[in-house]
């Protein structure tokens, strides 16, 4: 398979595939015929077995996809299960940055900023390491919640000093400072 330009082109679609793709849809992307695309897939399946590569390719539910070798399960999981691949929806990337510029913070400010429940964001945080609790307000009780060093280390900076300025110059910032919780 090996210098094969067709075999090279289809590694190439599987490669961006996050779900199972049948052979006739990668027969149509290629514009080969369905026989000699399944003829190049089981090929290079056999290929990636006899190099013992870290990753096989397999027929699973009706279409190909490339998967991590079995015996190779837990080093994947360990690298998934420590976010490194993981990224963050968009919710939590707004809980994060309120967190990050209004630190220490409750989670209802943050809630209230947003204006949405941020209690299971707010966990999803806490679990990747990107925030911490810092103690409570002496006034409602409430936990406080900071960013981490691991936070840092990920945007590349020293301290929440380096963070970007919130531009003035988008809408309704002046009114940030001023949103208070009702009690």
């Amino acid at each position: 398979m090996q210098g094969n330009p067709h075999a090279a082109a289809l590694e190439a679609v599987l490669m961006v595939v996050d779900e199972p793709v049948s052979a006739a849809e990668l027969a149509a992307t290629l514009e080969l015929p369905q026989p000699e695309v399944e003829e190049l897939l089981s090929g290079l399946a056999a290929e990636y077995m006899a190099e013992g590569r870290g990753f096989e390719l397999r027929s699973v539910a009706g279409g190909w996809r490339f998967y991590s070798r079995p015996e190779f399960a837990e080093i994947v999981s360990r690298y998934v299960l420590e976010g490194q691949t993981a990224r963050l929806t968009q919710a939590a990337l707004e809980t994060l940055a309120v967190i990050a510029y209004r630190q220490p913070v409750a989670r209802s400010r943050v809630a209230a900023i947003r204006g949405v429940n941020v209690d299971s964001v707010v966990r999803t945080l806490v679990t990747r390491g990107l925030i911490e609790e810092v103690g409570t307000d002496p006034e409602s009780g409430a936990i406080l919640y900071q960013t981490t060093s691991y936070f840092l280390e990920r945007l590349g900076i020293g301290s929440v000093s380096e963070l970007p300025q919130i531009s003035p110059h988008l809408p309704g910032l002046e009114d940030l400072a001023g949103i208070e919780l009702e009690q």
